[in-house]
């Protein structure tokens, strides 16, 4: 099969390797087509993503396809379902990935689209629910909120009755359209008074879901109400900035720190089943929907995170296989 690997030389390439096997407990995914995440673009740079990377890593971490085996001790799916989920390695014609981490494609929905889906409802679910502890009626701030993630983010919020819905970018065209994704606000970070702006429409944003950080983590707090929660689940604008010690602890707030890399593959499970169960109805009907920005084939994966790299797309860059 084919698959795109990061070569010794440094460049990604699309090689021919051995089609996996299902191991017990596992599926064989018949890939069609696969969402692009900002971890492709460090893994793609030579830098590791957790304990994955590095010359010789086969790259990607979402797609949708169809079952194509089965392994030992497999229930619930038959081959030729239609599924979706995250998957190491995902940029291939074939994948291997636990059948716990798989979700079914709902009827009516393309794969293409489906393949934008799973890291998008997982993180959110993860950062908004489970770690943010959304209650219904309070406001929520989404930084960074036109990548295909925060415009996920903001779609769960809305679902899931909060009150005010902020959403932040740079880019004057991408703020624009973040109302059609539920925002009621949308701010740009690089005008010094988008805190005090966020605040004003708020009393002080109840949750926050950062995925910027470094220099825009100050803002971050001024906007934030008292006893708010800053969750991070992303830092596009830096790993380090200044830490305003005095006004975290003014505002005593919960700053909690998320990530995939160092979760087990039964918390990964658990966070599939609680994003299932709470947000599959919403996902089934259409009031869930992420905008494709871009389609590339396989053999143009270095064009796709070139383009991502560019940081000017708005919703997914998806590769068809």
């Amino acid at each position: 099969m084919k698959a795109a690997i990061l070569a010794a030389s440094g460049h990604v390439v699309v090689e021919e390797v051995a089609t996996p096997e299902p191991g017990p407990g596992e599926v064989l995914v018949r890939v069609r087509a696969c969402g692009l995440n900002r971890a492709d673009v460090i893994m793609a740079s030579g830098a590791m993503h957790g304990a994955r990377g590095g010359p010789g890593a086969r790259l990607g971490l979402e797609c949708a396809g169809e079952v194509a085996a089965l392994g030992a001790g497999v229930t619930g799916l038959s081959v030729g379902d239609r599924v979706m989920g995250g998957a190491s390695g995902a940029f291939a014609e074939h994948v291997v990935l636990p059948a716990a981490l798989v979700h079914p494609i709902p009827a009516g929905l393309d794969v293409t689209t489906a393949a934008t889906l799973p890291i998008a409802l997982q993180t959110m679910h993860d950062a908004i629910v489970t770690n943010g502890g959304l209650q219904a009626g309070e406001s929520v701030l989404i930084q960074g909120a036109s990548s295909g993630v925060g415009l996920m983010g903001l779609q769960i919020a809305r679902l899931l009755g909060a009150g005010i819905v902020i959403g932040t970018s740079t880019d004057a065209g991408r703020r624009a359209r973040l109302g059609e994704f539920g925002a009621d606000l949308a701010l740009d970070t690089a005008d010094p008074g988008w805190a005090e702006a966020a605040h004003a429409a708020t009393g002080g944003v109840d949750l926050i879901i950062d995925q910027v950080s470094g220099g825009a983590f100050e803002g971050t707090m001024r906007a934030a109400a008292v006893r708010g929660r800053i969750v991070n689940v992303g830092r596009l604008g830096g790993q380090t900035g200044p830490f305003d010690f005095d006004l975290h602890a003014l505002k005593r707030l919960r700053y909690i720190g998320v990530t995939f890399r160092t979760r087990t593959p039964e918390e990964v499970a658990e966070i599939v089943r609680r994003t299932r169960a709470d947000l599959w109805p919403a996902l089934e009907d259409g009031r869930l929907r992420l905008p494709i920005d871009r389609t590339f084939a396989l053999a143009e994966v270095a064009d796709a995170l070139a383009h991502m790299r560019a940081n000017r797309h708005f919703g997914k860059i998806v590769l068809t296989v």
